[in-house]
């Protein structure tokens, strides 16, 4: 027993020197604590509730190229209340909570006065530095909030709280949604799409700095607000886009659509000299049946282009010298077979015809036969034809997305004897829209090719920072004597060929129809079954004389009967077309000048104070535009001559017409351009017109004629 007895006294010491030791132990660590570790926790905590917190740059605007606003970040506020700063006594509140709670609910209409009054009081009661009184509040209500019962004593002797944050906006909603771009996604998974995601790095700005103290849960309240790093807002992108033009476009494409009930389809429209686009519709059928901006099939699409490509095959076989516009073609009724393998024009009957026939008639056996008894033996030259135009390399646009266009050459495991006249007429190639409207662009513009721009350019604080200029990609993609020819061609599809449809009195169109038949899912071509779908194009600029705008309508899978590019895609260009014309004046060419009635000698355009002294020694009294500019160009009037200021500017096209070669050599070569003249005498007609952006080394082309001579059709 005593053995037992002993034994349980022994565990029960034990058990109380092991409390007494654990407790000597948290006595020991507290006065560690409180002595030596204080600080480290002391800093923990205040870790835990004091946090540095990034202020959001407003982002940068995106607008029209006439500054009107596409995208623009609008502040929504967050009001919160310090219900308990000093200057806030019992009496106040208590004589002015009744009126601030009946404005608030007069205002948000979301709770009774009698609500806002106990949140107010509860807020108070629990002597809330932090109270949440409203979120999403816009611009104006807050403005009104300032001169509610209490809040108009300011910032701190009113108790107000402003928490700014900003929404993007579309002003104009979807209008051309997937070009100005919007964002998508959360969090880290938040990308921007179009130009928002493009030139984010410029748009976003650079965040500032905020200390913010926790106030209870999740809610943060700002320490010494007035010491904040503040954020540098973004910068603003000005477009190339024309609003109204957009808008224009984008209600025709529609209308299109909808009459053809077609899958979908895009516009576009760029300026000639500047590759300037002014306008980019892209329209898709939802599940619904409307027609939405869904996807930017412009830049993104790249597909087979049917006849729209006979262009480029035709410039490498003239620039080649394999053919020329009178050469005869044999397009053996409308069928040619090629390996056992057959090809058909849409229209069967043609026989000998000219090549230019075969272009404005689109013959596909005509044009596959110039190439094909061209190029069958060295069908390398063919391709080295059309690397050497450019049409194979990306662009590089300033908006990602853009398709690949591919051009095969023999070298690729899927050449075969058949590519040759396939690829001729636009099969076995692929193409975006963009790609092949930049092709007929360069032969609007005399050969050379320019990059599409969609931004001019980038303004921090109202100020320029970077601007993009005209930028040339081939200077010259075939001879002179071979654009002239495809120009002809071009604007013989809309006078006697498969463009007919849309010729004008008014002004002269040059372009192309196209119809590519598309596969589905790999199941053949084979007509009558639902897996055939057609494309319909139309493609070229106008005024053809004096170019200005190059257009391209595309409609994908129509189903209403009517699928020729001539049918479906060429009334929309000649909406757009008519349009401009109505409303742009520098279209309309203006009536010459009658100088048969007029007093004045011949002369020429030049310096001012040689054209002051040579009418000086005739007697003739002469009176100065601009007494300060060099250079003028001399007009009758009533009392004598008027001299009229010809203004120089670097980077800016001058006007040289009326000016003989010397005086228009120097001008020109002193802006860098490379010069090319034709005739003699003075000049008549330049290629880029005035006042337009020019860069360094670009081509132009002047026309010289004497006064004597009969002035020259521009054909």
């Amino acid at each position: 027993m005593k053995d037992i007895k002993k034994d349980i006294l022994v565990r029960v010491y034990l058990v109380y020197l092991g409390v007494l030791l654990f407790g000597l132990f948290i006595i020991a660590r507290v006065i560690m604590i409180q002595q030596f570790e204080k600080k480290k926790y002391h800093d923990m905590a205040l870790k835990q509730e004091i946090h540095l917190f990034e202020l959001d740059a407003i982002r940068g605007n995106i607008c029209a190229d006439n500054g009107t606003l596409l995208a623009v970040s609008i502040p929504i506020f967050e009001i919160r209340m310090d219900v308990m700063t000093d200057s806030i006594t019992d009496e106040l509140f208590r004589n002015n909570v009744d009126s601030l709670a009946a404005n608030l609910s007069r205002l948000f209409k979301d709770k009774s006065p009698s609500e806002y009054k106990d949140m107010l009081w509860e807020g108070r009661r629990n002597k809330s530095r932090y109270l949440l009184i409203q979120r999403d509040v816009t611009f104006p209500d807050l403005n009104k909030m300032r001169k509610f019962p209490i809040f108009r004593r300011g910032k701190f002797k009113g108790g107000l709280i402003v928490l700014a944050q900003f929404e993007r906006e579309l002003p104009y909603k979807s209008l051309a949604r997937r070009i100005i771009g919007y964002e998508s996604g959360e969090g880290e998974n938040k990308v921007y799409v179009g130009l928002e995601g493009s030139f984010t790095k410029n748009l976003q700005g650079i965040n500032g700095q905020r200390l913010m103290r926790r106030v209870g849960g999740q809610a943060w309240m700002p320490v010494d607000p007035e010491n904040q790093i503040e954020p540098q807002n973004g910068d603003d992108i000005i477009t190339t886009f024309d609003i109204n033009l957009q808008d224009f476009a984008e209600s025709s494409l529609r209308k299109e659509l909808i009459a053809d009930s077609a899958d979908h389809g895009c516009v576009i429209l760029m300026e000639v000299q500047t590759g300037y686009l002014r306008a980019m519709a892209n329209l898709g059928r939802t599940k619904s049946g409307t027609y939405e901006e869904i996807f930017n099939y412009a830049i993104g699409e790249s597909q087979e282009t049917g006849s729209t490509f006979k262009l480029a095959s035709f410039l490498v076989a003239l620039d080649d010298g394999k053919v020329d516009l009178e050469t005869p073609v044999n397009c053996s009724g409308g069928v040619a077979m090629y390996y056992g393998r057959k090809m058909e024009d849409s229209h069967h009957g043609l026989g000998v015809i000219t090549a230019r026939q075969v272009f404005e008639k689109s013959s596909n056996v005509g044009t596959s036969k110039i190439i094909f008894n061209a190029y069958a033996a060295t069908p390398q030259k063919f391709i080295d034809g059309l690397y050497r135009i450019g049409i194979n390399r990306p662009l590089n646009l300033q908006i990602a997305g853009e398709g690949k266009p591919y051009i095969k050459n023999t070298k690729s495991k899927y050449w075969s004897a058949l590519s040759i006249p396939w690829m001729s007429i636009g099969y076995e190639i692929s193409l975006a829209p963009i790609h092949l409207l930049t092709l007929y662009n360069a032969v609007a513009n005399n050969g050379v090719m320019v990059k599409p721009l969609f931004v001019r350019e980038i303004r921090r604080n109202g100020q320029v920072i970077q601007r993009f200029r005209p930028e040339v990609i081939n200077p010259q993609i075939v001879s002179p004597a071979t654009i002239r020819k495809a120009q002809i061609l071009l604007e013989g599809v809309v006078e006697e060929g498969t463009g007919a449809c849309i010729k004008t009195p008014n002004y002269k169109i040059a372009g192309k129809t196209g119809t590519a038949q598309l596969a589905a899912n790999n199941k053949g071509y084979r007509k009558g079954t639902k897996q055939v779908q057609y494309k319909g194009t139309f493609v070229g600029y106008f005024p053809a004389d004096h170019p200005k705008y190059t257009c391209i309508v595309v409609i994908n899978n129509p189903k209403k009967g009517k699928y020729y590019g001539g049918s479906v895609a060429a009334p929309v260009f000649r909406e757009l077309s008519d349009k401009l014309y109505a409303t742009r004046p520098d279209i309309v060419i203006p009536l010459p000048h009658d100088t048969t009635i007029s007093p004045i000698p011949t002369a020429h355009a030049g310096q001012m104070k040689e054209l002051e002294a040579t009418f000086a020694y005739l007697n003739m009294t002469t009176k100065s535009q601009n007494s300060q500019a060099i250079w003028a160009q001399p007009e009758p009037e009533k009392n004598g001559i008027i001299l009229i200021s010809k203004g120089v500017t670097r980077g800016i096209m001058p006007d040289v017409t009326g000016m003989g070669l010397k005086d228009a050599l120097y001008l020109l070569e002193q802006q860098g351009l490379r010069v090319l003249v034709n005739g003699k005498g003075m000049v008549i007609r330049q290629s880029i017109p005035p006042q337009t952006f020019i860069s360094k080394g670009l081509p132009v082309i002047i026309e010289l004629q004497m006064k004597t001579e009969k002035p020259k059709s521009q054909g």
